[in-house]
């Protein structure tokens, strides 16, 4: 039998030579400027190659407009849905157990497995006005959602659907439910206990969701490309407009809008640092209260 007392200490197993440690956090820090610093880099470059005069021009073009509006209004729409429905299950999926909670897991995680064009073709499956399973409904009382406003949405809300409720699943189980009981037993009723109690303990873990669903939905690109009908001025967003100017060969104006849409995660980015920062606080006073 084994003496655990003469086992050598855990960071004495875990330890490692100084020159692995040191080469595998360059091959990351070389891989991460390779694929995401380099790119983005050039990106931006590009954009601003032939000076601001023509970058400016490029983002206030009619179509440019247009497709930045359209990009906003979808995530002004996507964002909320998502925070409410998401936390709502998240506490349900965390707090309760019920027949059916495995296959909502799975359903959840869904947009995750299946390809953005799968879920495009999809509702193209049910609210195309020729084959439909709905487009005859749709047709007899003018209700047009394929290649308009409201498809866009539908697809940009099936990608996201996932980000807020991912984030926030693990962080009430790691909480648990004492505090919520103890409101509950000094009389406090369910929405009290919910805005006073819940709400704030997973308010970072929310913020860092609707983050994460925001950048999604800004720069998602194959579900929208399926059902908007690329019609120009009304139903592109940028990532479509984008792809529109580089296959006219535009490619001036082309890096001009992505370096825009490169801007946008770029502060997303830097906000999501800041998040897990104050996230990580929040979980260790958490740690040192209880």
């Amino acid at each position: 039998m084994i003496d655990m007392r003469d086992a050598p200490p855990a960071d004495d197993v875990l330890a490692a030579p100084r020159w692995l440690r040191w080469s595998l956090i360059g091959l990351a820090v070389l891989a991460m400027l390779l694929l995401v610093l380099l790119p983005l880099v050039i990106v931006l470059a590009s954009g601003f190659s032939e000076g601001l005069q023509v970058w400016w021009s490029a983002l206030r073009e009619p179509d440019a407009i247009a497709a930045l509006k359209l990009t906003l209004f979808t995530a002004a729409i996507v964002i909320p849905i998502n925070a409410i429905f998401g936390t709502l299950l998240a506490w349900a999926i965390a707090r309760f157990e019920f027949r059916g909670r495995r296959a909502l897991l799975a359903l959840i995680d869904l947009p995750f497995a299946v390809s953005p064009v799968v879920a495009g073709l999809c509702l193209v499956l049910l609210f195309s006005p020729s084959y439909g399973w709905f487009g005859d409904f749709l047709t007899a009382h003018g209700i047009k959602i394929l290649f308009a406003r409201p498809a866009i949405v539908l697809a940009t809300l099936f990608i996201t659907v996932p980000f807020v409720v991912r984030e926030l699943i693990p962080l009430m189980q790691q909480q648990g439910p004492e505090e919520e009981l103890a409101a509950r037993s000094l009389g406090a009723s369910a929405l009290t206990m919910f805005l006073r109690v819940t709400l704030p303990n997973i308010k970072w873990g929310l913020l860092y969701g609707v983050l994460l669903c925001s950048a999604r939905a800004m720069g998602e690109f194959g579900a929208v490309s399926v059902v908007s009908g690329h019609i120009r001025g009304l139903t592109n967003t940028l990532p479509l407009h984008i792809e529109i100017l580089y296959n006219e060969f535009d490619s001036t104006a082309a890096f001009a809008v992505a370096s825009l849409l490169s801007g946008m995660a770029l502060v997303t980015l830097l906000l999501k640092i800041w998040l897990e920062a104050r996230h990580g606080d929040a979980l260790a006073a958490e740690h040192r209260r209880h």
